[in-house]
C-alpha cells in the first residue's frame, strides 16, 4: 500500500538489453499533476505504460490508487484502467465515429443513466472542450488540435480518478499548444483529479506541474517543484530548459 495515488519504487525496464528506465523512483499524490520531461527516448511514454500495466517492471514496484499493481492478473488491472485513463499523443480516436459518439462512448455502459443524460454530459464536455460545434463531424475531418481536445472530453466521461496525458501539444502549432494547455489547466482547476503528463514543453510544464520528473539516461536526474526545476545546476537540464524556451520565438508563419 501507498499513501500517493501513483508510486515508483526503485523501477528497472529493459527491452533487448538496452536499460532503459534505470532505478526509477518518484510519486504523485491525489489530486496533483505530475510532469515527465527529459529528451526522446529516455523513457517518458514507457513510465505510463507502466502505470496502466500495459508493462510490467524487470525489477521494483508500481503502485497505483495506493495498491501494488506489480504483479496483478490483466483481469486485476481492467479496475486499474477504468479508474486511471490515457489521453493518447494520437487521440485513439474512432474513426468511424463523430465526435458526439467517441465522448459518449465510455457511457455507453452507463445503465445508471437515461440516454437524455448520457446526451446532456456529451454536450457538456463538448462545450468545456471547446468543441461542440464540431459534433457531428468524423475525425479524419478536424486537426490534431481538435482532435486532442476530443480525446480529453472522451477521458473526462470516464470520470476517471486519473489522466495520463501522453505529450498533448506535440505536432501542434504553438497557438494551438497553448490553447491546449490552457484547457488542460481549466480541467485541473475545476476537477482537481490527479495527472501524469509526459512532454518536452516547458512551458506547458510550468503552467501545469505541481511536479516534474526529468528523466536523462533512463535516471531521475530530478524530482521535485518547478522552482527547483528552474534553478537545477545539472548542464543537461539548463541546456533541455533552454532549446525548449527558444521555440515561441520561431517565426511560424515563414
Amino acid at each position: 500500500m501507498s499513501d500517493h495515488y501513483i508510486e515508483f519504487r526503485n523501477v528497472c525496464k529493459s527491452f533487448d538489453g538496452n536499460l532503459v528506465l534505470d532505478d526509477v523512483s518518484f510519486h504523485v499524490d491525489r489530486g496533483e499533476t505530475c510532469v515527465i520531461m527529459g529528451r526522446s527516448g529516455v523513457g517518458k511514454s514507457v513510465t505510463l505504460k507502466h502505470i496502466l500495466g500495459f508493462l510490467a517492471p524487470d525489477s521494483g514496484r508500481v503502485l497505483v490508487a495506493g495498491e501494488d499493481i506489480t504483479d496483478w492478473t490483466e483481469e486485476q488491472l481492467t479496475e486499474i484502467r477504468r479508474r486511471v485513463t490515457m489521453v493518447f499523443q494520437s487521440g485513439a480516436l474512432f474513426d468511424s465515429l463523430t465526435v458526439a459518439e467517441n465522448i459518449g462512448f465510455p457511457l455507453e455502459t452507463h445503465e445508471d443513466m437515461t440516454e437524455e443524460q448520457k446526451e446532456a454530459r456529451v454536450v457538456e464536455l463538448a462545450e468545456m472542450l471547446e468543441v461542440s460545434d464540431v459534433l457531428d463531424r468524423v475525425p479524419p475531418e478536424l486537426s490534431t488540435g481538435t482532435k486532442r481536445a476530443v480525446a480529453i472530453a472522451r477521458a473526462l466521461a470516464q470520470d476517471p480518478e486519473a489522466i495520463l496525458f501522453d505529450e498533448p501539444t506535440t505536432m501542434v502549432d504553438p497557438i494551438m499548444a497553448d490553447h491546449t494547455g490552457n484547457l488542460i489547466l481549466r480541467l485541473k482547476k475545476k476537477f482537481h483529479k490527479t495527472s501524469v503528463v509526459v512532454t518536452h514543453d516547458t512551458h506547458l510544464a510550468k503552467k501545469l506541474a505541481d511536479s516534474i520528473v526529468f528523466l536523462h539516461e533512463g535516471r531521475v536526474a530530478y524530482f521535485g517543484p518547478w522552482a527547483g526545476f528552474e534553478s537545477a545546476p545539472e548542464p543537461f537540464i539548463q541546456n533541455f530548459r533552454r532549446q525548449d524556451e527558444l521555440i515561441p520565438e520561431l517565426d511560424v508563419t515563414a
